[in-house]
């Protein structure tokens, strides 16, 4: 039997589904938001359901959007010879915080992963290898994560697309700036000797 009267219980309890939030920080939160005026836990609910309601898949590029194409795939100005291949939308904004990328990208929403039933049919490959089919595409980058799954991925992408005449590259991957050495594991190390560059 919960402590809470029976709405704020059931508030912590949807709550704590969400990835990252315990018991103690869902209580937090619930707290916060009884709290709250009633404008603000509306605005809240309705941006919640305006996500459900009006974010859907970019028919190109698979990323989250509202228009679609989505504005990435849309702008005239990024390059459409290179294209990045990651594993969520949340990569992409990890990309162009760089501000360094201008090509275009391919969201697959996931990774390979024999061991929770995920194998290439359920990943969105098919929209990817339709892009290359125009042949104005030279590079993929794919930037997967460095993870038994996202290696496995890349392997597979690098097997599937260099066939069709287009180059397959990996983004570096070793030793994260402002750490150590000596705390480095041995895949991160070899990773790391394995992507040097001259200077």
């Amino acid at each position: 039997m919960s402590v809470f009267a029976g709405p704020l219980a059931r508030l912590v309890d949807e709550l704590k589904r969400l990835p990252g939030i315990g018991q103690k920080s869902a209580q937090r939160v619930a707290f916060h938001i009884e709290r709250s005026s009633r404008e603000d836990a509306e605005r809240l609910a309705r941006a919640i359901l305006e996500v459900k309601d009006k974010i859907r898949l970019c028919s190109v590029c698979n990323n989250l959007t509202e228009a679609d194409p989505c504005s990435t795939c849309s702008d005239p100005s990024r390059d459409r010879t290179v294209i990045c291949v990651v594993e969520t939308p949340y990569n992409v904004a990890a990309i162009e915080r760089t501000r360094d990328f201008h090509g275009l990208y391919h969201i697959l929403h996931g990774t390979l992963s024999p061991i929770q039933g995920v194998g290439p049919d359920q990943l969105r490959l098919k929209g990817l290898i339709e892009r290359l089919k125009g042949g104005s595409v030279k590079e993929i980058i794919v930037a997967t994560n460095p993870n038994v799954e996202g290696e496995a991925t890349a392997v597979y992408l690098s097997r599937l697309i260099k066939p069709l005449g287009v180059r397959v590259t990996r983004i570096a991957m070793g030793i994260p700036v402002g750490s150590e050495l000596e705390f480095a594991d041995e895949v991160t190390m070899l990773k790391a000797m394995e992507g040097r560059r001259e200077i």
